[in-house]
């Protein structure tokens, strides 16, 4: 009966997700963890033009940080930017234009970056699911270049950066979908077999964990975290899944409830009490595999995953200026 007793576990899993999954847990928020002036300190945001990432620097920016939007789309970066400046009123918010699936681009911001600017936390936030393969122009596949390989190469190029600083922080949102998913590191790019982009998406939310775990092992003095905020009315939600949001319209959370542990876990004092590299989700360490899934892997896979990360990024770093 343990696959029995796995889908039920699962199912209850699934209603925690929803709108009254996060009202049920919030219950038991202690609201004084939020209640922080972090002016003076300096936040990044990847994907803060919209969903989760805009609701997250809006948040921080009302609390008084300091914040860098990080996004692709100038058009739609100004628009967000505009909006968060008058409904906060602070006006210490930057905007970068960068394409986290583009591994030179990011390579080129960083070091800009890290010569005009301090940082205290970051925060990855920027996804893709593409659903057809689709490679971007150094024939990477999209999803990969985007959720993994891009928040490795932002992240390992601004350690230096967040190593100068106390209280650093590095947050990424992956999704309670990576629970389904072992890690596979001998198809990172999704060349084999038929193609399905949410189960890629998945795979890469579970790297995502993986380096998690393993920065946190390797920089003791940052406090990293990951995190599932659960299922949340986004633009990329309702573009990447059309049929999954017309089904649970009315059951999904806002962006900010899904931002409510991020933004938790990027300025609470609370958060930093927990150990370095867990897994979180509505302010809570939760298990990143399933009950009796075989979803582990060996850590020699875990640490084979870094370094095939390593040698892809360094090949882009070389063709950087600077």
């Amino acid at each position: 009966m343990s696959w029995y007793r796995n889908a039920v576990w699962f199912v209850k899993g699934l209603r925690e997700y929803t709108r009254s999954g996060y009202e049920s847990a919030s219950k038991h928020f202690n609201p004084a963890d939020t209640e922080v002036d972090v002016a003076g300190r300096s936040f990044l945001v990847t994907g803060a033009n919209s969903g989760i990432g805009k609701a997250t620097a809006t948040e921080i920016a009302r609390k008084g940080g300091t914040v860098h939007l990080v996004c692709r789309n100038k058009e739609r970066a100004e628009v967000a930017k505009g909006e968060i400046v008058t409904e906060t009123g602070n006006q210490n918010i930057f905007l970068h234009i960068v394409d986290i699936s583009n591994p030179k681009e990011i390579w080129k911001f960083a070091e800009k970056f890290k010569n005009e600017y301090k940082l205290n936390v970051l925060i990855n936030n920027a996804g893709c699911m593409v659903n057809t393969r689709e490679l971007t122009e150094d024939g990477l596949e999209k999803n990969f270049a985007t959720n993994t390989l891009g928040t490795y190469i932002l992240t390992t190029a601004l350690l230096p950066l967040l190593e100068k600083e106390a209280d650093a922080r590095v947050i990424t949102v992956s999704s309670g979908g990576m629970l389904v998913q072992k890690l596979n590191i001998t198809d990172l790019q999704s060349g084999n077999g038929t193609f399905d982009g949410t189960m890629v998406y998945a795979q890469n939310k579970r790297q995502q964990v993986v380096l998690t775990e393993q920065w946190a092992k390797a920089h003791r003095n940052i406090h990293f975290s990951v995190m599932h905020p659960g299922w949340a009315d986004t633009p990329a939600v309702r573009s990447a899944m059309p049929d999954f949001y017309q089904k649970m319209k009315n059951s999904l959370r806002t962006e900010a409830q899904g931002a409510d542990t991020v933004v938790w876990l990027a300025i609470s004092p609370e958060a930093t009490k927990l150990p370095s590299g867990l897994f979180f989700q509505d302010r809570q360490p939760v298990p990143t595999h399933l009950p009796l899934a075989s979803t582990h892997s060996p850590p020699e896979d875990e640490e084979k995953l870094m370094e095939m990360l390593e040698e892809f990024s360094q090949k882009f770093k070389s063709t950087s200026p600077g």
